[in-house]
């Protein structure tokens, strides 16, 4: 198989603190192949909702960062970037604690639209959100 990445994955410099959404949450990157990468969320304090559960938007976000740096890794960014055009998630199973890990695959790699799967799954392994996220690949110099 031929790898999708245009650009080289590398995990350092996808994991560099800074001040943005990936730090703040603990979003880290874990491992990538020919077609798919990963990154995990702690479900902390941050990332809970009132009644001791992840977020259903805290997994939008991390399966939105995943998908959004995965279409990155995947175009010449002296020609295009990528920005999102919808996404959506659906909510399997509560997590109260641990970390979730994440795995984007692509549906779609076309020349301006982009579909990525994206599945996260507890430390137990079990499933607990699907989400999909759809890119828009937009040509520097517009938009």
């Amino acid at each position: 198989m031929t790898a999708i990445w245009y650009q080289k994955v590398d995990l350092a410099e996808l994991n560099k603190p800074g001040e943005h959404i990936n730090s703040l949450l603990d979003i880290r990157f874990e491992e990538y192949g020919d077609d798919w990468i990963s990154a995990s969320m702690p479900v902390d304090a941050r990332t809970r909702q009132p009644y001791g559960i992840l977020h259903g938007g805290a997994s939008v976000v991390l399966a939105e960062t995943l998908g959004s740096t995965a279409a990155y890794l995947c175009v010449d960014n002296s020609a295009a970037y990528c920005v999102g055009l919808e996404v959506n998630a659906n909510h399997l199973k509560a997590v109260r604690s641990g970390r979730v890990t994440a795995l984007a695959r692509p549906v779609h790699i076309g020349r301006t639209t982009h579909v990525w799967d994206i599945r996260l799954h507890n430390d137990a392994a079990q499933l607990t959100c699907i989400a999909r996220l759809t890119m828009a690949v937009v040509p520097v110099g517009k938009g």
